[in-house]
Order: structure tokens, then C-alpha cells, then sequence
């Protein structure tokens, strides 16, 4: 396997940390022997675009709170991730701000009574923007892997979007699915 090869599952991010945990990320990155950092680079309301606005349940230009965030592995760019939350439940909350939130924004949300019970994620390939390109400093050439994923909560209700570009040539993404077995 490449040596700047990363292994992802989805499973660290969907649950609540424990008190005096850190954010998954950076567990996640120590458990395979890495450094896993990330950077704030926005976070507030916006107008929601059009595909948020649909994975939420609201109308297109409805305000919504986003936090954009590099993710860095071994200080080197790894993912670039905007996370969508409907204003209602965001607004006024760390979610809307720069400053790290203690064990992550997951943790924070069962904190608040917003737990999710239900993921669904689509993944795909295709080429970078300019923007995209320059800040994961992938390569002329090199495609992305674009993550959607939407939580949704114990009543069937969005209650978050994450939009993740990640350079597909570093990237493998692994999914474990458990079965409860039939009668």
C-alpha cells in the first residue's frame, strides 16, 4: 500500500466521543501511526445551495450554518470538508464558530438532543475546480473522490450534510456494515 495511502471509515465520525475525548479525526489518524490536524477555514451562516438545501429539507438561499474545514494528515492536505446544519439547531451553538469543539461536532449534536440514527452517504469521482485543486495541492491530472454524506435523526429528520473532496489517488474508503442476523 502507498505510504501516504489513507484507510477511512465512516463509523469514528458518527458517534459521540466520551467526556475528555478528542475529536475523531485525531484518534482515528494516532490509532494507524499518523498525525491527523484540521483547520477552520470558515464557519457561519450561509444561504444553502441548492443540493444542501434538498439533502436538508428546505428551500435553496435558506439559512443554514456551515463549517469548512481542511483536514490534514501528517500536515499535508488530505480532505477539504464543508459541513452543513440546518440554522434551527446550529445557530447561536460552537457548530457557528471557528474554535474547536471538545470531542467534535457529533459530540456537540447529542449534547443538544440531536442524535443521528440513520447515514447515508453517495460517493463519487471526478475533477477538481481550481479552488479544490490548489488547496489539496493534488496533482494536474489527479481526480477527487466527492463524499456526500446526510444524518439524519430517530425521526427521519436531516440533521447535518457533510460535502468532502478528498484526493482519490490517497484515498480508500472502506465500509463495514453489520447484519443483524434473521430468524
Amino acid at each position: 500500500m502507498h505510504e501516504n495511502r489513507w484507510v477511512s471509515t465512516s463509523m469514528p465520525y458518527l458517534t459521540p466521543r466520551e467526556k475528555g475525548q478528542g475529536d475523531a479525526w485525531g484518534a482515528d489518524a494516532a490509532a494507524q501511526g499518523r498525525r491527523g490536524t484540521q483547520r477552520i477555514l470558515y464557519a457561519g451562516e450561509v444561504a444553502a445551495p441548492a443540493e444542501v438545501a434538498r439533502l436538508l429539507g428546505s428551500t435553496e438561499g435558506e439559512p443554514v450554518v456551515v463549517r469548512r474545514r481542511l483536514i490534514l494528515l501528517d500536515d499535508r492536505p488530505n480532505e477539504l470538508t464543508d459541513t452543513y446544519y440546518p440554522a434551527g439547531i446550529a445557530r447561536g451553538t460552537a457548530l457557528a464558530g471557528t474554535a474547536r469543539i471538545p470531542g467534535g461536532a457529533v459530540t456537540l449534536l447529542a449534547r443538544l438532543g440531536h442524535i443521528g440514527a440513520l447515514v447515508r452517504e453517495d460517493v463519487t469521482a471526478d475533477n477538481p475546480d481550481d479552488e479544490e485543486r490548489a488547496t489539496l495541492r493534488t496533482a494536474p491530472d489527479e481526480p477527487v473522490l466527492r463524499l456526500t454524506r446526510v444524518t439524519f435523526d430517530r425521526d427521519d429528520r436531516p440533521i447535518q450534510v457533510d460535502r468532502m473532496v478528498m484526493p482519490a489517488r490517497s484515498q480508500r474508503l472502506r465500509y463495514e456494515i453489520a447484519v443483524e442476523a434473521g430468524p
